[in-house]
């Protein structure tokens, strides 16, 4: 397996129907400008609240980008 390195980048998706849509709408920004996006780590979420529920989903994450030569 030959040796890599990464860089990472920090990102935060949003969306009003779930965490899920919130990361994978970070994850297709990332790879408008950045190729070989290799792995993603959640840490943070947060969400805004409306009349008492939940109204949007804010979910930051690290996503590792492999650098090519």
């Amino acid at each position: 397996m030959p040796n890599h390195v990464y860089k990472k980048i920090e990102l935060t998706g949003s969306s009003a129907t779930g965490i899920q849509e919130a990361i994978e709408n970070a994850v297709s920004k990332a790879g408008e400008s950045n190729d070989n996006l290799r792995w993603f780590e959640v840490v943070e979420t947060r969400g805004h609240i409306e009349n008492g529920k939940v109204a949007h989903w804010q979910v930051t994450v690290k996503i590792g980008v492999t650098l090519t030569e």
